[in-house]
């Protein structure tokens, strides 16, 4: 009997570190979805320049950054939303990347200014309000491509791509992935500088129509101007598009990379927790998290208005506001349910001791409290 159990003994172990290993495989197997998006198209041109037009120079980089991920990444799924020449509406392409559940979406564009203005580089833009009339042009212009569309004044609730006032709406959407997007543009400003050899133009903010409905990590970028004869001869080039598609997804395999590894990383500690004793923590309170903000809004501001216990804390230069803060996660999850009303991406937080913490390691604990309290 004692040798049956002997032998039991590595059979246990060795079973166990099977599951572990599939655990921890668990993790990669779903394919990381990215969707690119050719601006423009079919009888919108987008800019056009004195040998070329911007919808053709955006599809060319775009199939050749998909082309170069499906050959070199496997475990990701390349999704286009549009890989001919056909005119597709601003928020069909959002709803694509939606429908597809995409893990990142990446919007292929070629900037312009007007005639005898002369400059080169390359920029990336993520979605917010545009803070200088340069920025503000860039967005209005690719914005107008809604009056290609019949029913734009439906579709866009009476948006105005020429007026500086509809574009207030985008200084206070609750963008929650902001840091993520923010990250991947600055990747791309880094090998276009670099690898690409182009002007670095930064990383921008603008109210882009195209990024506004998606749910996940977006950039919109801008491979240089058409309206300069110079570039537009290098971006027409299949050497000067495969550069820039080489530089984006250099860009591309850096974010994922460093995304797999944090979700890796999360996924051990999270084994971790589970396996042994929760270290001692303070009282951990649950808040709903509605807004994001470039900068601080005075406390009469219309969007803060009505609602109660409203606080603020800033992350990466970013103001980010909360409310209705109790330690109880099912009455601050009632007051999500509420929020959201107004602000429709409203979602939890967790702090402890006033730093942010892991929402599901936070649940995880309270439910564990109150299970103790009802035995």
């Amino acid at each position: 009997m004692e040798l049956r159990k002997l032998y039991l003994i590595p059979v246990i172990l060795c079973w166990g570190l099977f599951i572990s290993t599939l655990c921890n495989n668990a993790i990669w197997a779903k394919d990381f979805v990215l969707v690119i998006d050719p601006g423009h198209g079919g009888r919108d041109p987008g800019a056009i320049g004195k040998i070329s037009k911007e919808k053709n120079i955006n599809l060319n980089v775009a199939l050749k950054l998909g082309n170069l991920i499906k050959k070199n990444c496997k475990d990701v799924k390349v999704v286009y939303t549009r890989s001919t020449d056909i005119f597709i509406p601003l928020d069909r392409r959002a709803e694509i990347a939606n429908n597809e559940k995409a893990d990142l979406f990446i919007s292929i564009h070629t900037n312009a200014l007007a005639k005898k203005q002369q400059i080169q580089g390359a920029s990336t833009w993520t979605l917010g309000l545009a803070r200088s009339e340069e920025n503000l042009e860039v967005a209005k212009r690719e914005n107008a491509v809604m009056f290609y569309e019949d029913d734009y004044k439906t579709r866009y609730s009476g948006f105005d791509p020429n007026s500086s006032e509809s574009y207030i709406i985008f200084e206070f959407i609750q963008d929650k992935y902001m840091m993520q997007s923010v990250r991947l543009a600055s990747l791309v400003q880094q090998q276009f500088k670099g690898t690409c050899n182009r002007r670095d133009l930064g990383v921008h903010q603008a109210g882009f129509l195209v990024l506004k409905n998606t749910t996940m990590p977006s950039v919109l970028v801008e491979l240089g101007f058409i309206s300069t004869l110079a570039e537009e001869q290098f971006l027409i080039t299949e050497a000067g598009a495969s550069t820039m598609a080489k530089g984006i997804y250099n860009a591309f395999l850096t974010y994922k990379n460093e995304n797999q590894l944090k979700l890796s990383g999360e996924s051990r500690r999270t084994v971790s927790e589970t396996s042994s004793k929760p270290a001692p923590v303070e009282e951990i309170i649950f808040k709903v998290q509605f807004l994001t903000s470039t900068r601080l809004l005075p406390q009469n501001h219309a969007n803060i208005k009505g609602l109660k216990g409203v606080e603020h804390y800033k992350e990466k230069g970013i103001y980010k506001y909360i409310c209705g803060a109790s330690p109880d996660y099912n009455k601050v999850l009632k007051t999500q349910k509420e929020v959201a009303a107004r602000f429709k991406d409203a979602f939890i937080v967790a702090f402890n001791g006033g730093k942010r913490m892991n929402i599901h390691q936070a649940i995880r604990i309270f439910k564990e409290k109150n299970n103790a309290r009802t035995k």
